[in-house]
């Protein structure tokens, strides 16, 4: 990826946010929020050496009349342990865009559709892209669709899904795939698990959260070289604590806490170095 690549994604990622920023006049129920994540223990595929991150974050997540939309932009900076494609001291920088929206039954049809623990059913589309200045030059663009159960819970969320998943990809080794078009690849299609939760609670005194996401992703045919891929894992899971509360009295505006991030065959990847991940991390959130 060259630098004029990752300035068109990031262009393109705070446009989409803007927009997403400006339907809150119209929503029923916003959040957006600048978030910082740091781990020393984070891993890339064929990478033997521990990977220190930092991670700058962009939410934002609200309600209007027919459902919710989600957007989320990550901007990562490794440390010289993942260089970029000129090699160097220099880390590699990675941008990774996710995007949903939520059409809500019970609003499209004056009624949720509810049963046992489940509050509402919505249907879920939306779509993944990243870029990364590596040699590697991954360039992912994911397209999502299937049904979620919105669990009835006390206060929060929890949110179960399952997509149909569709993705390309990029990789500028002269090694990938076949003369011609190794550049490219086309994976097979397969399904996604995704379970994503909000939840608040009081310890004592202190006014926490427990937040995170699940995704299991089945296999998607051959990569690049022709080896097949198996099932994915990733969890990122965060225990936040509403420091703006204890110390000024305003609810929701920073929250200070440590996560942890578990991954498996990262990116369908397997028997090979780097591939699985487990980073703990020190995050912040500045909600506005």
């Amino acid at each position: 990826m060259h630098d004029r690549t990752t300035r068109r994604f990031l262009t393109g990622g705070l446009l989409l946010a803007g927009l997403a920023t400006g339907t809150a006049q119209a929503a029923t129920w916003s959040d957006t929020f600048l978030g910082y994540r740091y781990g020393t223990q984070f891993t890339e595929p064929n990478n033997a050496n521990d990977v220190e991150k930092h991670v700058l974050q962009f939410t934002h997540v609200s309600g209007y009349s027919l459902g919710q939309n989600f957007l989320n932009l990550d901007v990562l900076q490794s440390d010289a342990a993942d260089p970029t494609e000129f090699g160097g001291d220099t880390g590699a920088t990675e941008a990774y865009l996710t995007y949903r929206h939520q059409l809500h039954y019970g609003k499209l049809f004056g009624e949720p559709l509810a049963f046992g623990p489940v509050k509402e059913v919505a249907l879920t589309g939306g779509f993944d892209l990243n870029t990364k200045n590596t040699e590697f030059a991954p360039r992912k663009r994911m397209l999502v669709v299937g049904p979620t159960l919105k669990f009835d819970v006390p206060r929060g969320f929890v949110d179960l899904s399952v997509f149909y998943a569709r993705e390309w990809n990029h990789c500028g080794l002269d090694a990938c795939g076949a003369p011609g078009n190794r550049n490219r690849i086309s994976f097979d299609p397969y399904y996604q698990i995704s379970l994503a939760w909000g939840l608040p609670f009081e310890a004592g005194p202190l006014p926490m959260k427990f937040q995170g996401f699940y995704n299991y992703n089945g296999e998607k045919g051959d990569d690049y070289f022709g080896v097949a891929t198996e099932p994915e894992q990733l969890m990122r899971a965060s225990l936040m604590l509403d420091v703006g509360q204890l110390a000024w009295g305003e609810e929701n505006q920073l929250w200070a806490g440590v996560g942890y991030e578990y991954w498996r065959n990262k990116f369908g990847n397997h028997d090979k170095p780097g591939v699985d991940t487990d980073a703990p991390t020190f995050q912040l959130e500045w909600h506005f």
